[in-house]
Parts: C-alpha cells; sequence; structure tokens
C-alpha cells in the first residue's frame, strides 16, 4: 500500500497569542498544504498572516497545537532542529527582507548555501552557489554585474524585496513561505516574478504558501483562500 505523502504544512489544533493573558491571533483547527502544492492566503493587514508564517517557520514559539513543516513538529522541537530546518529545506521570503546589512548583494543571495550544504549542493545543476545566485538575481532583473557587490542598504525597497526571494529560492528549498513578496513591485515586475517564483517551485517540486492582502493574485496558483475561513480568532467562535 502506497503510503500517503509527508505534507509540506500540517497544523491542528494551534492557538497562538504574543502574550499568555492576551487573546490570541491564530486559533486555527487545522490546515495543511501538500507536497508541490501552491497554495494563496489572503488576509487584510493585521489579520495574522505574517504571524502564520512565522510559526511555521518555528520562529515563533507555539505553546499549543501542532505545527509540521515537512514532517518536522516545529510547534515542539528544540531551536537547533527548527535553525536546521529553515536553513536546509525552507525558503522564506519576510515581509521586512532581513539581508544582511554587512553583505553585499551576492552574498546576501548565496546565503542559505553558507548554511547548508544539501541546497549548496542542489546549485550545482546550475554552475553552482554563485552562479545560480547570478542567474535568479537576472530572471529578477537585477544584472550581477551592476548589483553583485552592490550594499543592500543601498537598494531601493523593490529591489531589495528581489534580493531577499532570490535568497530564498537559491538551493531548491521543499518549502517556500512568501510574506507579501510583491507589496513593492509594480504591475508588470509583479506579473514576472510571480511567473518565476512558481516555475522555480515547479522545478524543484517545492511547495508554496504565498500570503498577501491583494486577492487578485489568487488565479496564479492551484487553491486560495482567506485567512478567515480557517483562524477563529477574533470571530467569536470556538473550538
Amino acid at each position: 500500500m502506497t503510503q500517503p505523502a509527508t505534507p509540506a504544512v500540517l497544523i491542528e489544533d494551534l492557538r497562538f497569542a504574543y502574550a499568555r493573558k492576551s487573546p490570541p491571533v491564530l486559533d486555527i483547527a487545522q490546515f495543511r498544504v501538500d507536497p508541490g502544492e501552491r497554495v494563496f492566503l489572503r488576509g487584510a493587514s493585521g489579520s495574522g498572516k505574517s504571524t502564520l508564517l512565522g510559526v511555521i517557520a518555528g520562529i515563533l514559539d507555539v505553546s499549543h497545537g501542532r505545527v509540521e513543516a515537512l514532517g518536522t513538529d516545529m510547534a515542539h522541537a528544540d531551536a537547533a532542529t527548527r535553525d536546521q530546518t529553515r536553513a536546509e529545506r525552507l525558503g522564506v521570503i519576510f515581509q521586512m527582507f532581513n539581508l544582511l546589512p554587512y553583505l553585499p548583494v551576492g552574498e546576501n543571495v548565496m546565503l542559505p548555501c553558507r548554511f547548508s550544504a544539501g541546497r549548496a549542493r542542489a546549485t550545482k545543476v546550475n554552475g553552482g552557489p554563485a552562479a545560480d545566485a547570478r542567474r535568479l538575481l537576472s530572471r529578477l532583473e537585477l544584472d550581477p554585474t551592476e548589483y553583485w557587490n552592490a550594499a543592500s542598504r543601498s537598494l531601493s525597497v523593490g529591489q531589495q524585496q528581489r534580493v531577499a526571494a532570490a535568497r530564498a529560492l537559491i538551493g531548491q528549498p521543499s518549502l517556500i513561505l512568501a510574506d507579501e513578496p510583491t507589496s513593492a513591485l509594480d504591475t508588470d515586475r509583479r506579473d514576472r516574478f510571480i511567473a518565476l517564483l512558481l516555475e522555480e517551485c515547479a522545478s524543484s517540486g517545492a511547495a508554496l504558501l504565498f500570503v498577501s492582502h491583494d486577492g487578485g493574485l489568487a488565479p496564479h496558483f492551484d487553491r486560495a483562500l482567506d485567512l478567515s475561513e480557517i483562524n477563529r480568532a477574533g470571530t467569536g467562535e470556538t473550538a
């Protein structure tokens, strides 16, 4: 009998609040993303989208419920295990980008390969970490000849956003978590960026959880839903 594939994301009975006596920001009975699935999650500002991605990535500590990313129990794993899972198997596009200001653009993009031998090996199909970083930057309309050694702080917001995307994609991670990754892009660049993101995920077989307030992006994805459909926090509903 064929065993069911391990979900890319599995959440059960999750409740999360930033302080013990505060009302929950997230109250989710169940949520699942299958391997290779591309899911669009819409939500207004302040609805808990970024918090949810932080929980899945193991950046935020969870005291109640089950949160698995690629089979790793991010709710109960120790910090070292969560760090290792992020480094080796997750690509995260943070809303605030989180580029390292003391590293130039090229080094920022290649950073995951410094922490994960597996992701460095995965770049060999494109010539190694540096070649793959240059390929991604070119696809994101950042000419490596011009930007490779540029300081990240010298870039515009939109350029920093694209560098952060290249860093998340390098090394074929198995799960991409994207937090409003097109917010600083114009319409044409947004559409080209989404095409690249979906192409990279299809090539590597990665699952994608893309969160945004822009519901117009939903048709690009396999499945789309509103965060309010799964999050009972603030609705008056209880488990």
